[in-house]
């Protein structure tokens, strides 16, 4: 049985990845710092799931936890780096707490995954390191300054590790989706009165499902691309950062989602 390890498994993205992998057959690992959600995945899902409470910024945690995970069959088919928290409003106004929260977790928890996870991948013929990027990752998203920071560096350490990797048989794929419909877009930005949501549908963009992007996260594991936009915003971006950056960049001069 093919086995997926699974990691910000306790919501949305992640909760949906569980659930398509699980209906087809697979094994299935969830962590998560939320116990509740974690309990919440696994109660979802028509299949055994193993869940780990776990911080990704915790190495120890990541040895324990994929040890525990394949003990049983040996397998790592897939680990997916999906763990990861919003930061909005502008740079100035964040505090350095928060902006070391946002690269820790962001940022070295994807890749503490990929370094203590390429051991257990290397094990699996046919492996795949999947990892989360963000639409945020194809053009410097003003407004979210650090967010977009980490996930070009996500975005960079999968096509990076393509390169590395491909001699030893190691898929590494990233999925780089625009807004997605979870809790993580009721936070509202520093300095605004206004949600991540309400700024998203008053810009009159739209909201991909969680379960589009675990399709997608599908699609990424058994296709060639290294790179797989998901929902009509990523995919205009990336069109647009290709063939219109000068009026992109004017896009993000005017400062959308900082001010209201």
């Amino acid at each position: 049985m093919q086995a997926i390890f699974i990691t910000g498994g306790g919501s949305g993205i992640g909760r949906a990845t569980a659930q398509l992998f699980a209906a087809k057959g697979w094994r299935v690992g969830l962590a998560d710092v939320d116990a509740g959600g974690l309990a919440q995945t696994a109660a979802s899902i028509d299949a055994d799931a193993a869940t780990y409470v776990m911080d990704v910024r915790d190495r120890e945690a990541w040895v324990a936890a994929l040890d525990a995970f394949t003990a049983a069959s040996g397998r790592l088919d897939v680990l997916f780096n999906n763990a990861g928290i919003p930061a909005g409003g502008p740079f100035e106004a964040m505090g350095f707490d928060e902006i070391d929260r946002v690269v820790a977790v962001n940022l070295m928890g994807v890749l503490n995954g990929a370094r203590i996870g390429h051991a257990y991948l290397a094990k699996t013929p046919g492996s795949c390191l999947l990892n989360t990027a963000s639409a945020s990752a194809i053009y410097g998203s003003a407004g979210l300054a650090t967010y977009s920071a980490t996930k070009f560096a996500v975005r960079a350490l999968t096509e990076a590790l393509d390169g590395e990797w491909h001699a030893q048989g190691i898929k590494v794929r990233a999925l780089v989706p625009g807004f997605i419909d979870t809790p993580l877009l009721d936070g509202a930005p520093q300095g605004s009165n206004r949600s991540i949501r309400e700024a998203v549908i008053g810009a009159g963009l739209e909201l991909t499902s969680a379960d589009a992007v675990a399709q997608a996260a599908w699609d990424a594991v058994h296709n060639d691309r290294v790179l797989t936009y998901v929902g009509a915003t990523a995919r205009r971006l990336a069109f647009a950062a290709r063939w219109m950056p000068g009026r992109l960049r004017k896009r993000m001069q005017r400062g959308f989602g900082t001010t209201e």
